[in-house]
């Protein structure tokens, strides 16, 4: 969005001057999260969840990048290469256990990314893209992380392989040799590994790229807000720099801190011990469970049962993958004029009493065992999670009367005073 009172980048010497005019790159820097990017005054720190996935996607690539310099992608050596990694490499232990953790916190900060735009409407016109853009980095993610779970080559990494590969043999027809396809084999083995590899190595710069183009769409429309009020006037903004470069900088310092609590003192608090045993496709574990950010949609696939026309296990898979793919669809689905829940008060009820208990459900049933009653839980989450989404939020946005909305972010900052508001000098004259 182009604001006529940002601030003009103006190069400092000679060198930049040069610079600027051959690549301007410090300009692109200074518009883009320096102080010629105005943004809303009144921003939470909800919205440092952005710049902190942005910092876990760089941990993983330089992390991960350093891990591949050291692993083999061999079923007979990858699990042995994995422990040398871990015992031999100096800091070797360091990059692995910074990379395993970084894809947990990189997940943490992205659902909670998700929820706030969830509950600010942050998808709703004219910030569309900006939202399908992160629905399409998510996926991306989800792939990744899957494909990374496989490598250590362990009992979990083995066995998982074979049930979300397996996943694929439910779709009638095409589905079990899309299955070898994608393995290479009738078994995860050598050609998979190295697929898995080829792949987990290459789609975080896919990730980046995407990531890209996020930015870049959130700089079309400007940032939203807490109140879902657009900008109305120069008052209504703050640069970029300092004041949420300050504020982004404290939420990653308190995020660090947690991260590196967890790297140095529980680094295996959030993995499975059976992916420390070498994996033995004559041993199946009594638990298959992917990892804890699979969870909610694991529950979703388990959560069917019967067969209805199609196989249980067909319903399964389609309903883990729409639980995704119905995200697209939400700037059309929620019809309500106002973005923010704190102005919608059925909304607001539906979203903490309802959708987030329902998460919160298939989190905990899909880390559980399949058996009662955790797989009667899943069920009812899943239902509610659909319903909300696909019934609840068009009607309650079509029927709910919001509350008054403040005239301006100023407004809400500052309270109702009209020469505040408008910006109006209140100094009086001497």
């Amino acid at each position: 969005m182009s604001f006529p009172w940002a601030r003009e980048y103006q190069p400092s010497n000679g060198f930049t001057r040069f610079l600027d005019e051959k690549l301007p790159l410090p300009r692109l820097v200074y518009n883009a999260v320096g102080a010629g990017y105005p943004v809303p005054r009144n921003l939470s720190y909800f919205w440092n969840f952005g710049v902190l996935a942005g910092v876990f996607l760089m941990v993983q690539i330089v992390t991960g990048i350093v891990l591949a310099m050291h692993y083999a992608a061999n079923a007979q050596v990858a699990f042995a290469t994995t422990e040398h990694i871990m015992r031999n490499v100096n800091w070797g232990w360091l990059m692995r256990y910074a990379h395993a953790n970084g894809a947990s916190f990189f997940f943490i900060v992205v659902y909670i990314h998700i929820f706030r735009g969830l509950f600010y409407s942050s998808y709703k016109a004219p910030r569309e893209m900006i939202w399908l853009l992160g629905v399409v980095i998510f996926l991306l993610m989800m792939a990744t992380a899957f494909m990374g779970y496989v490598l250590p080559w362990g009992q979990m990494s083995f066995w998982g392989a074979k049930v979300i590969t397996g996943l694929f043999g439910a779709i009638p027809l095409v589905g079990e040799p899309i299955q070898i396809w994608l393995l290479g084999g009738f078994a995860p083995d050598n050609a998979a590994l190295n697929r898995f590899f080829s792949l987990h190595f290459l789609l975080p710069f896919v990730i980046l790229g995407v990531v890209i183009l996020h930015i870049w769409a959130l700089h079309i429309p400007g940032s939203s807000n807490p109140t879902g009020v657009e900008v109305k006037s120069e008052s209504d903004t703050v640069p970029f720099h300092p004041y949420y470069t300050a504020k982004d900088g404290f939420g990653l310092g308190i995020a660090l801190l947690a991260y590196f609590a967890l790297v140095f003192f529980l680094p295996n608090a959030l993995g499975h011990p059976d992916n420390y045993i070498e994996a033995n496709p004559l041993s199946t574990p009594a638990h298959i469970v992917p990892e804890w950010y699979f969870w909610p949609f694991y529950a979703i696939l388990r959560a069917f049962t019967v067969d209805f026309i199609l196989p249980a296990k067909l319903w399964g898979v389609i309903a883990m993958f729409s639980a995704i793919l119905l995200w697209f669809f939400l700037p059309w689905l929620d019809k309500s004029p106002v973005r923010s829940g704190h102005y919608r008060p059925m909304f607001r009820k539906f979203f903490w009493f309802g959708l987030i208990p329902a998460m919160i459900v298939l989190f905990i049933c899909g880390g559980a065992p399949a058996e009662e009653p955790y797989v009667m839980l899943s069920q009812i989450a899943t239902a509610y999670y659909f319903l909300h989404f696909l019934v609840i939020l068009p009607i309650v946005s079509s029927v709910e009367k919001p509350e008054p909305l403040p005239y301006s972010i100023t407004e809400a900052v500052l309270g109702s005073d009209k020469k505040a508001v408008l910006g109006e000098n209140t100094t009086p004259a001497v």
